[in-house]
């Protein structure tokens, strides 16, 4: 048991910094004493830093240990369908067989969007990046659901909740539409959340007798939920430092759109198929991993910031690789490709002494081409899934006190400059 308090020493003055432990996990400092001192913390990246306190997920890299509301990421993406481990997240455990009903009938009243947003989609050009239009038409939601954005009523931010989740598959597979200047195909909901995304992406108005294959559907509905949340991650952040503000849900959850859309986050996916048509031919995976060891390249969708062991996702995330490709017997040469990378890292003493194995983009990357979704939208469909997990934190934050976030910094700037009027300036 960790002592009651912590002791810091500041220029022969002694602060105690309580010692507070969670249910799991290391135990942190509160550092708010500090204030007294007059001295700030310095942590770039936020590497030992714990903002928050949350119930959602727990993370053990170490252990390669992934729970959201404790139940491991595994069990739940073998067990349960996407939309009841949303519930999960929202309500702090899996719905009974009376509230999942109640919850999938919610989520189905809501998938459609207002014919106005139509308008917007107009707005871009054809080529623009799926991420750059779901970055605007989420936040262009709040203009037309104004009348329930009093984040401080409760009934308020249960609608929101539920309109997000259930809208983002149809902007998601309208921006993809719209790229290829095809018709928009709007939500069928005799369908589930899974079969009606992949409707929405693939089908045209002649598909009228359109069967989703059942593979494929429970390939996208774990990669929905293999994706949920992932505890305080840069996008998460950014929901939560956003909503911190007050600002409302849309443009919070637009914010954590525009946070993932980096390639050291949610574009990593994304980074691994360039990766692979940068290595061309299976003939040239040897020579482009001895540029890997000797630090040359960067090998993409390998090894994680926070697992120090085996991505606990990835494992599941394989059985479906494995299973996808096999159902649809593709014979996809950059598929060979990405196989003959996967077999050298999970067997070259280099990468395995460095806990470098697949993680999940590189599997989830492998799924999506394999299905037949650009390399553009992967992004779209990570930002799709994370929704439940952003609009979960935003929820719980909401529902206790909190401050506005304002961090700190470490000041290496010019000190005061006596003002040089333009013509005196050399």
């Amino acid at each position: 048991m960790a002592d009651t308090n912590a002791k810091l020493t500041v220029n022969g003055k002694e602060y105690e910094l309580p010692i507070i432990e969670g249910t799991l996990g290391r135990p942190v400092i509160d550092i708010a004493a500090l204030q007294e001192s007059g001295f700030w913390s310095y942590d770039p990246g936020f590497k030992v830093t714990a903002p928050v306190e949350s119930k959602i997920t727990y993370i053990d890299g170490g252990k390669g240990e992934l729970l959201h509301r404790g139940y491991p990421i595994d069990q739940l993406a073998n067990n349960a369908e996407y939309l009841e481990v949303a519930y999960a997240l929202i309500h702090g455990d899996l719905p009974n067989s009376e509230q999942k009903a109640d919850f999938f009938k919610k989520i189905r009243e809501h998938t459609g969007v207002h014919d106005q947003l139509r308008k917007f989609f107009e707005g871009f050009r054809r080529d623009a990046h799926p991420m750059a239009i779901m970055v605007g038409v989420v936040g262009a939601l709040s203009a037309f659901y104004h009348e329930h954005l009093d984040v401080s009523n409760e009934d308020h931010r249960e609608i929101t909740a539920i309109r997000l989740i259930a809208k983002m598959p149809t902007l998601a597979a309208m921006s993809y539409k719209y790229s290829r200047g095809e018709p928009f195909m709007y939500p069928r909901n005799d369908f589930n959340y899974a079969e009606n995304f992949l409707y929405m992406m693939f089908a045209t108005p002649a598909d009228v007798d359109y069967e989703p294959n059942d593979v494929i559907t429970r390939a996208m509905d774990k990669i929905f939920t293999l994706h949920a949340d992932h505890e305080q991650n840069a996008s998460t952040s950014t929901v939560r430092l956003a909503g911190s503000t007050g600002a409302n849900p849309y443009a919070c959850i637009a914010a954590g759109i525009a946070a993932l859309w980096g390639p050291s986050h949610g574009g990593a996916n994304e980074a691994v198929l360039e990766m692979l048509d940068e290595i061309g031919t299976v003939e040239n995976v040897p020579e482009f991993m001895e540029k890997v060891k000797s630090r040359e390249v960067k090998l993409m969708g390998f090894g994680h910031r926070v697992y120090k062991n085996f991505d606990p996702r990835a494992q599941v995330m394989k059985e479906t690789c494995d299973e996808v490709l096999g159902a649809l017997g593709i014979n996809d040469p950059k598929l060979e490709l990405a196989m003959a990378l996967e077999k050298i890292a999970l067997e070259d003493p280099f990468f395995v002494e460095r806990n470098l194995y697949p993680n999940v983009d590189f599997y989830s990357g492998i799924i999506l081409k394999a299905i037949g979704i650009p390399t553009s939208m992967f992004t779209v469909i990570f930002s799709l899934a994370r929704t439940s997990g952003w609009i979960s934190h935003w929820l719980e934050m909401h529902s206790t006190p909190f401050k506005i976030g304002r961090p700190r910094q470490l000041y290496t700037g010019e000190t005061r400059r006596d003002f040089v009027k333009v013509e005196d300036r050399k």
